[in-house]
């Protein structure tokens, strides 16, 4: 392993929920803790954090929601397939539900990442250079086409393609979440033929479903990457650099009715976990695990 050169993308997702959020990410990455963030253009602290992203010069992508809170395309804030009878998106396992029964219009779905991409060089000044899906959206079935041909439109190369090598031997996972996980899994398989089409690029090895929250620690992190590292080198002849993103949401815990995406902060932004993972991940020795592995922090930009 130690000749390997390892670049090790550690994201910071949900950047834009809330102030408390947006402190957090920050902390983290002056820390050296994390090296690129994700924006939720439809947070409710979404022109604060791009103003920090610029303030401290922080690698900033495009976190693309159409699960929660609202749309921030005009013409779809009200009656359109997107949203719940309350007006807002159907949430992480209705917008599931409402694709499998044929209820989504795709041109809508377009529809609002356009506006999305637009609004966050509205916010930045740039296009972002990597641009995933807020709670997975981005591998669903349909959902998939359309993202890449967004991303093709605007000339966005990377993505997040969250198939997590050791998931399967995670047994701390409960049984819902795992059966989420996996489905997640599928999802992302089916999707690898339609992003290479497209030239959509991504990261060699992801992490981030089995470390997230609670299960995050020192160890789990380290050896999710070490044993990722050992299965990839083992199944291909590979070059001498590793990509790995680390999925992570440090933060403050948001403290309601301040915060999230229209409809106020979910249960998993008010709880501790958003704080665990903000101390484990500014702890030195997972920093100096990084050094003895000869694992460099970057961005996409980066790479």
């Amino acid at each position: 392993l130690r000749m390997l050169q390892v670049k090790l993308i550690v994201t910071g997702d949900d950047f834009g929920y809330c102030p408390r959020r947006n402190q957090g990410i920050v902390d983290c990455f002056l820390a050296g803790a994390i090296s690129n963030v994700s924006l939720l253009v439809n947070g409710s602290a979404a022109a604060d954090a791009a103003e920090l992203a610029r303030r401290y010069n922080i690698p900033i992508g495009l976190h693309a929601n159409l699960s929660e809170g609202s749309p921030v395309c005009e013409g779809l804030k009200t009656n359109s397939s997107l949203l719940n009878q309350d007006g807002f998106f159907h949430g992480k396992m209705g917008f599931r539900t409402a694709l499998a029964k044929g209820l989504l219009n795709m041109s809508e779905v377009k529809q609002e990442l356009k506006a999305q991409v637009e609004l966050f060089r509205e916010l930045t000044g740039h296009l972002p250079p990597h641009m995933d899906g807020h709670q997975h959206v981005h591998v669903l079935p349909e959902v998939r086409h359309v993202f890449a041909e967004v991303l093709e439109e605007y000339g966005i190369k990377y993505t997040r393609v969250p198939i997590e090598p050791g998931l399967h031997n995670c047994d701390w996972i409960p049984p819902s979440l795992m059966d989420f996980y996996l489905g997640v899994e599928e999802d992302s398989f089916n999707t690898v033929d339609v992003f290479t089409k497209h030239g959509i690029r991504w990261a060699d090895i992801y992490i981030g479903l089995s470390t997230m929250g609670r299960n995050m620690s020192v160890s789990s992190i380290r050896s999710a990457i070490d044993s990722a590292i050992v299965q990839l080198t083992a199944k291909a002849a590979h070059s001498s650099t590793v990509t790995i993103e680390l999925m992570v949401h440090p933060g403050y815990p948001s403290v309601p009715p301040v915060g999230g995406c229209g409809e106020g902060p979910d249960d998993f932004s008010q709880s501790w976990e958003r704080l665990h993972e903000l101390q484990t991940l500014i702890k030195p020795e997972l920093q100096s695990h990084y050094k003895s592995r000869n694992i460099q922090l970057c961005s996409f930009k980066d790479l």
